[in-house]
C-alpha cells in the first residue's frame, strides 16, 4: 500500500508504508513554506495552530526522526511497546482540565490496515497519536486475510502454471513430473505474514506512535480504556481529542453450521493450510470463495460451490461473470450448486468420516440434497467485530447487521442520527466497503477532516481486485448497477458500453494468456466512467488507472489521449477508451509544453 503524498502538509513520501527506506520530508523555499502554510500570522496564532496539530515544528521533527531505518534496529523487541504502555499510563495521570486538554491528539481502535494508514497520517500532521490493538498489528488483512492468501495464491499458481504441460509446450519448454511440500508451501505464507506484521510495527515506532496492547472501548466522551482479561499489568484509562473507531470484522458464519477448524473452516483455518482435502465443498461463490477454489484445484483438490443466489459470482458484472465461469470453473475440477441454502454442516473426521451437508432450497425452503464432502469452507463473507465497544456510552447503536452507522465524513452517527463529537469509524466495522485499501483511505480521510480540511471520499473510485488464475478486478458499478441507476435517474438512453479481448493484445499473445475481457460503462452524453471491469493477466494492476480517472473526475474523451507503453498489457485499457463514443466529442486541448 502507498502512502498518500501530502502537499498541505509539504510532505513527499514515495516509498510504500511498510517500507524500510528513510524518509524524506520535503521543505521547499521559503516562498513554497509561505504557500503551504497559510499567510504569515502573528507568534501567538501560530502557538495555537501547532497545539491544533495540523502544522509547526513537532510535525518537522518527528518526520526526521522517521528517517531512521526499520530494520537491524538494536532495539530489544517488545521495548517499544512497553514503553509506549508506560508512556500512557503516565499520560493518563494527568487528568483533562476541561480547557482542552488531553493525553492524546487522537486514539485509534484497532491497527488493521485502516488503523495503520490513519496513525502515519496523523502523526504526520502533527497529531499525537495512540494505537490500541487487542490482537495483531495488521488486523485481518495482514494476518487473516490479503497477505497470507496472496502467498498461498502464487505458491499454487506457479504450481498450475508448471503442470499445465500443454501451456508450456506449446511455448518449446518441457517439464518433468511436478510436486509440492504443503508444509513449506504454508511456511512461505506465515513467513511473510510476520515480516509485513514487522514492516508496519516497525513505522509505526519510528513515526513515534503509540501502540498499547489490549482490547479497547470507549468509556464516555473523549475516554478510552484499555486493558487484557487476566492481566492487571496491562491496560489503563486515557483521554483523546479524537476517536477513531478502526476494530475490524470478523467471519460470518450462517446458523446451522458448525465450526470445527479442521473440517468445517472459516478462510482464517484454511490460510494455515493444514492439509489439503481431497474435495473441498465451498459455501459462498465470492471473492473469498474463489480465491480459495484457486488454491485448491492447483494443489490438486476437487471443489463444489454451494451459493444462495442464482448465478455463482453473483456480486461480479453478468458479462464478466460468465466469462470468469468459463476460465476459471468449467475447465477444472468444480461442479456448483446454486439456489440453495447449506442450513446444516456437520463435521466429520479426516480420513475416517466425511463432512455431512445438508441443502435447502432457497425459496421454498425444502430440503433438497445432502453432500458428504471432505472439508467444507465457510466463505459467506464478513460481519463488523464491534462487541465490547461499549457504544452505548455515547448514544450510540449498531444497525441489524452490526454495522456502526456513520456519514459521509465518516462520523459516527448516534441514536438521533447526528453526529457524534471527535469520533469517527473506519474500515470493516462500518460497512460500506469492506476492504483493507478502503479502509485506509477512510481513515486518511477522517485525518484530514481532524485537520480541518473537508474531505469525502469517492467510494465508487475505490478498486476491488479477486486474486484468481487470471485476475479479475474492477472500480464502480457493473453494467446491470449502471443501467438501473440510469432508469432512475432518467437518463437510460445515454448508457453505452466499450469492450476490448486480451486476445487482441501483443503481450498477451506472447505469454499465451490471452482469455481475457476488458469492458468500459460510461454515459455517452458526458462521458462520465460509471464503471471499469477487467478479466485477464494482470487485471488487479491495471485497474488503478481507471480508478484514477473516476477519482479525478477524468472523463473517457480525455483518457484517449493517454500513452501506453507497447508491448504492454495496459495497452488493452487503452484500446477500450478509446473504442468509447460521446453524443458532443470534446475538442481535446493540447497543453503546451516548453523544453
Amino acid at each position: 500500500m502507498m502512502s498518500l503524498t501530502s502537499v498541505q502538509t509539504g510532505v513527499v513520501r514515495s516509498e510504500p508504508r511498510g517500507s524500510t527506506a528513510p524518509r524524506m520530508a520535503f521543505q521547499g523555499t521559503r516562498r513554497t513554506r509561505q504557500v503551504l502554510g497559510g499567510p504569515r500570522r502573528s507568534q501567538s496564532e501560530a502557538t495555537r495552530l501547532v497545539k491544533n496539530r495540523c502544522v509547526g515544528k513537532r510535525k518537522r521533527e518527528q518526520i526526521r526522526e522517521a528517517r531512521i531505518p526499520l530494520q537491524g534496529s538494536t532495539q530489544p523487541r517488545g521495548l517499544a511497546v512497553a514503553k509506549a504502555t508506560t508512556n500512557a499510563t503516565a499520560a493518563a495521570t494527568s487528568k483533562n482540565d476541561g480547557k482542552g486538554s488531553y493525553d492524546y491528539d487522537l486514539v485509534i481502535i484497532g491497527c488493521g490496515v485502516g488503523g495503520h494508514g490513519a496513525a502515519l497520517h496523523a502523526v504526520e500532521n502533527g497529531l499525537k497519536t495512540a494505537v490500541i490493538e487487542g490482537h495483531t498489528v495488521g488486523g485481518t488483512c495482514v494476518n487473516r486475510g490479503c497477505i497470507p492468501s496472496k502467498a498461498l495464491l502464487a505458491a499454487s499458481g506457479k504450481i498450475r502454471e508448471m503442470r499445465d504441460q500443454m501451456h508450456l509446450k506449446s511455448m518449446g519448454i518441457q517439464v518433468g513430473a511436478v510436486s509440492y511440500d504443503r508444509a513449506a508451501i504454508a511456511d512461505h505464507a506465515n513467513d511473510l505474514v510476520t515480516k509485513i506484521r514487522g514492516n508496519l510495527k516497525n513505522s509505526l515506532v519510528a513515526m513515534g506512535v503509540d501502540i498499547l496492547e489490549g482490547t479497547g472501548k470507549i468509556v464516555g466522551p473523549h475516554t478510552v480504556s484499555y486493558g487484557k482479561v487476566g492481566r492487571v499489568d496491562v491496560g489503563g484509562t486515557l483521554t483523546a481529542r479524537n476517536i477513531i473507531i478502526a476494530s475490524g470484522s470478523v467471519p460470518f458464519v450462517p446458523p446451522g453450521i458448525e465450526i470445527d477448524g479442521k473440517t468445517v473452516i472459516t478462510s482464517d483455518h484454511a490460510l494455515k493450510l493444514d492439509w489439503v482435502p481431497d474435495w473441498v465443498a465451498i459455501i459462498g461463490s465470492g471473492y473469498i470463495g474463489l480465491e480459495f477454489s484457486d488454491v485448491y484445484t492447483a494443489l490438486g483438490s476437487s471443489v463444489t460451490f454451494i451459493e444462495a443466489m442464482p448465478n455463482v459470482m453473483p456480486g461480479f458484472d453478468r458479462e464478466v461473470a460468465r466469462l470468469a465461469e468459463r476460465v476459471l470453473i468449467n475447465p477444472r475440477n468444480i461442479d456448483y450448486h446454486t439456489n440453495v441454502l447449506a442450513t446444516k454442516v456437520t463435521p466429520g473426521i479426516p480420513g475416517v468420516k466425511p463432512v455431512e451437508i445438508e441443502l435447502t432450497d432457497f425459496k421454498t425452503k425444502e430440503v433438497v440434497d445432502n453432500l458428504e464432502v471432505d472439508a467444507c469452507l465457510v466463505a459467506t463473507g464478513r460481519a463488523p467485530y464491534t462487541d465490547g465497544l461499549n457504544l452505548k456510552s455515547i448514544d450510540v447503536e449498531t444497525d441489524r447487521r452490526g454495522f456502526i452507522p456513520v456519514d459521509e465524513k465518516m462520523r459516527v452517527l448516534d441514536t438521533a442520527g447526528k453526529p457524534v463529537p471527535n469520533v469517527f469509524c473506519i474500515g470493516d466495522a462500518n460497512g460500506k466497503l469492506m476492504l483493507a485499501h478502503a479502509a485506509s483511505a477512510q481513515g486518511i480521510s477522517v485525518v484530514e477532516n481532524i485537520c480541518d480540511r473537508s474531505h469525502v471520499l469517492n467510494h465508487l473510485s475505490v478498486p476491488a481486485a479477486c486474486f484468481t488464475h487470471p485476475e479479475v478486478a474492477f472500480v464502480g458499478m457493473t453494467e446491470e448497477q449502471a443501467r438501473e441507476k440510469a432508469k432512475e435517474g432518467g437518463f437510460e438512453d445515454k448508457i453505452a458500453v466499450a469492450k476490448t479481448s486480451f486476445k487482441a493484445n501483443s503481450k498477451a499473445l506472447a505469454e499465451k494468456e490471452s482469455d481475457g475481457i476488458c469492458k468500459v460503462v460510461y454515459r455517452k452524453d458526458t462521458g462520465e466512467i460509471l464503471g471499469v471491469w477487467i478479466m485477464g493477466l494482470h487485471s488487479a494492476d491495471m485497474i488503478h488507472e481507471a480508478s484514477n480517472a473516476i477519482a479525478t473526475g477524468q472523463t473517457v474523451q480525455t483518457l484517449k489521449y493517454n500513452v501506453h507503453a507497447h508491448p504492454t498489457l495496459s495497452e488493452v485499457l487503452d484500446e477500450t477508451f478509446k473504442q468509447t463514443h460521446v453524443d458532443q466529442p470534446v475538442v481535446h486541448k493540447q497543453p503546451v509544453y516548453t523544453t
